[in-house]
């Protein structure tokens, strides 16, 4: 029997290997966008930058090192050149394509890092398998602007998966949806008309303010901010104030708040600073053909009928008012139930001597705020 050269003997040890093999090989030179690997075959492994990861900003020296072991994929087993071609993240795609079946099959929760935002989405990698989830799939509410996820690890289910066509969907909306309603669950179980709870604004609008509760949102109404008037919500409130609120109301889902807590009620001492017959001093707030109305403090407003501003015939209260002008009137009507005061500063006026007043009840005269607007309304 012949002997078998050093040669032939060398050849014999060295394995074959074929493309789509999977191998272990030894690093044994990296550079930034390259790595040398051993891999037991009269050839060194060549794996790129690319061909170890889709991000091309990596620097190969930051996460391996000569002497670590790693599996590889073949890709060609001679590239032109005597090398072999090698591919990490073709490998890592593979299994993470079965990653990603068991996941869909299973309906599990994955969490991954926004990689890119999209115009129409957001993209996320797991296990090197791209994810595409749809900007209708971000939310419960539509987001014209994304941008607010990238870099951002979130959570979602796989809600299409069809490795032929590569086509990956991921779905973070049915989570956030299936979150909301437990807290919405779990809030409406803790809340009760009369509590004071602390919420956020969320949105701001002509006609109120939309405060988050945690799990359901209050509607906060212009005419519930303040025991005053509001000129507009904007110049009250933006997004992301912390407020503490009242809830006034709850039916079914929908919760009414306000800010008048009854400490802070302008008419708890009403009827005894504006007793009929007490002299106030106020500031036109707004007027009327047919009067004007004086803020005699935050909430409390007053009536000044155009008949009680002089004796003296006045067409119009604009004729001699001003808005934001100060005055001085007598208190002739204190109607507490329906929260309504009416002045008169004719009656504090003298008559000139000898002349009877024609109107010397006009200090006592109640003033129907309500019939007058109607009148005026139909008119």
């Amino acid at each position: 029997m012949s002997e078998l050269t050093f040669e032939q003997m060398l050849e014999d040890s060295i394995k074959t290997i074929h493309s789509g093999e999977v191998v272990e090989g030894t690093v044994i030179d990296v550079k930034a966008d390259e790595i040398v690997l051993n891999i037991g075959y009269k050839s060194d492994g060549i794996l790129t930058r690319n061909e170890y990861t889709n991000d091309s900003s990596v620097d190969l020296t930051t996460v391996v090192k000569p002497g670590d072991t790693m599996e590889v994929k073949v890709l060609k087993v001679n590239d032109g050149e005597g090398q072999v071609v090698l591919t990490y993240k073709r490998l890592a795609a593979d299994r993470g394509n079965k990653r990603i079946e068991e996941a869909y099959n299973n309906r599990e929760v994955l969490k991954a890092t926004v990689a890119q935002v999209l115009e129409g989405g957001l993209s996320v990698i797991v296990d090197e398998v791209r994810i595409f989830i749809p900007a209708s799939l971000v939310s419960d509410t539509y987001e014209r602007d994304l941008s607010k996820y990238a870099g951002q690890e979130i959570e979602f289910v796989i809600s299409e998966y069809n490795p032929k066509r590569r086509r990956y969907i991921g779905d973070r909306r049915q989570l956030v949806t299936a979150q909301k309603a437990e807290l919405q669950k779990e809030l409406f179980e803790r809340i009760h008309e009369g509590d004071i709870v602390e919420g956020t604004v969320k949105n701001v609008t002509d006609f109120g303010a939309f405060i988050d509760l945690g799990g359901a949102d209050g509607l906060l109404h212009i005419s519930e901010m303040s025991w005053g008037r509001v000129e507009h919500p904007k110049k009250v409130f933006k997004v992301g104030d912390q407020l503490k609120v009242l809830i006034k109301e709850i039916n079914g889902s929908k919760i009414a708040l306000s800010l008048k807590f009854d400490d802070a009620n302008p008419w708890k001492d009403a009827a005894e600073k504006y007793a009929v017959g007490n002299v106030v001093t106020g500031r036109v707030a707004r007027m009327t053909d047919f009067g004007a109305f004086v803020e005699l403090e935050p909430g409390v407003d007053a009536l000044l009928h155009v008949s009680q501003i002089s004796r003296e015939h006045v067409e119009k209260p604009s004729d001699v008012l001003s808005v934001g002008e100060e005055v001085t009137a007598k208190v002739v009507d204190f109607n507490e139930a329906d929260r309504k005061i009416s002045l008169s500063i004719k009656a504090m006026l003298v008559p000139e001597s000898g002349q009877e007043d024609e109107d010397s009840d006009a200090d006592v005269v109640s003033v129907d705020i309500d019939a007058v607007i109607a009148a005026q309304e139909e008119e």
